[in-house]
């Protein structure tokens, strides 16, 4: 296999750099929600305590990326729309969203290739999340 072959066949979790890196992303966007203005609708939307959530989306990211299934194991199957009908979610909240993803990603070591297939993975999850 050559190596162009070998970079091809990583998952996404692997690309990015595993568990160490993932949770970087993690921490980034969470710290990115909470400290800038433009994301207070989100933010509010979220508990002050972040830790069991970090945790959680942490766990869901790694199954996303093609890393271990932590949030299956813990939760069942991700539902992530049902998750999330609780809370109204139109245009401006996943703006605010992917506003924070988009930093984070920007901040988090990786390939330029991985970031844009990330940044558009994302915003198709973000938008297919709206509700409103």
């Amino acid at each position: 296999m050559t190596e162009s072959a070998a970079v091809q066949a990583m998952t996404p979790y692997e690309l990015l750099g595993g568990p160490a890196i993932l949770r970087q992303l993690v921490d980034r966007f969470y710290d990115i929600m909470a400290s800038d203005p433009r994301a207070a609708g989100v933010h509010a939307m979220h508990h002050a305590d972040t830790t069991q959530i970090r945790e959680r989306f942490y766990d869901f990211l790694s199954g996303w990326l093609g890393g271990p299934q932590l949030f299956i194991e813990k939760y069942g199957h991700p539902r992530l729309r049902g998750r999330h009908m609780p809370f109204a979610i139109g245009e401006a909240e996943r703006d605010q969203w992917m506003l924070c993803m988009l930093q984070a990603l920007a901040e988090v070591p990786m390939s330029n290739d991985l970031r844009e297939h990330l940044e558009e993975a994302f915003m198709k999850t973000a938008d297919f999340m709206r509700n409103q």
